[in-house]
């Protein structure tokens, strides 16, 4: 069980939290703190809407990861160019998206795709009529740090999701399998582990 929760908190870069849990338990994490808080840095980056500095970051950590991932270095540059647009420089983010995004989009439909979702920001004063205006939400960053987090992992050798979300995944797979096939406590309550009693 101490492997599952060090697992969960490598993972998800809780880097003070495995240290104290290391400390607390002696259940050693295969990844060490430095390592933890240099990919939670590039997340914060992201998150905070610096790119560039993001970008930087990964390249410092294993300059491969963006060399031999062309999808995850097109969507940090997506992400630039959006911060560009929230920002409303509107030169530099039509002088970005031609010289950086357009090549990239020319070499793939998708990108082209996602880059003209990305341009139409530009066409609305009011981007609260804009049906692309998720792209401007604090979500869409989440989204671009989780898949730089998760490449970082992957080049590290580690899985990219916790153990414990698989598992847990699992179990509400295998209760619903049983729910048609049997009767038995069921787990009402997966946060409290509170069982419901099986009905007669």
């Amino acid at each position: 069980m101490n492997k599952l929760v060090m697992n969960f908190l490598v993972t998800e870069g809780y880097a003070e939290a495995v240290a104290k849990f290391r400390m607390e338990t002696g259940t050693k994490s295969d990844m060490d703190v430095a390592m933890i808080m240099d990919r939670m840095a590039v997340n914060k980056a992201v998150q905070c809407g610096n790119v560039e500095d993001a970008i930087e970051k990964v390249n410092d950590l294993n300059p491969k990861i963006l060399d031999t991932n062309p999808e995850l270095f097109f969507h940090l540059q997506q992400q630039r160019l959006i911060e560009l647009i929230r920002n409303e420089k509107i030169e530099a983010a039509l002088e970005f998206a031609q010289e950086e995004l357009a090549p990239r989009g020319e070499e793939n439909q998708s990108f082209l795709e996602e880059l003209e979702r990305t341009v139409s920001l530009l066409v609305f004063k009011d981007v609260s009529n804009c049906p692309v205006r998720e792209l401007l939400d604090i979500s869409q960053r989440l989204k671009t740090a989780n898949e730089v987090n998760a490449a970082i992992l992957t080049s590290q050798s580690h899985e990219k999701d916790p153990k414990l979300h698989s598992l847990l995944k699992m179990l509400i797979w295998a209760q619903n399998q049983l729910d048609e096939k049997a009767t038995y406590p069921r787990i009402k309550d997966f946060s409290k582990a509170t069982l419901e009693n099986p009905a007669v």
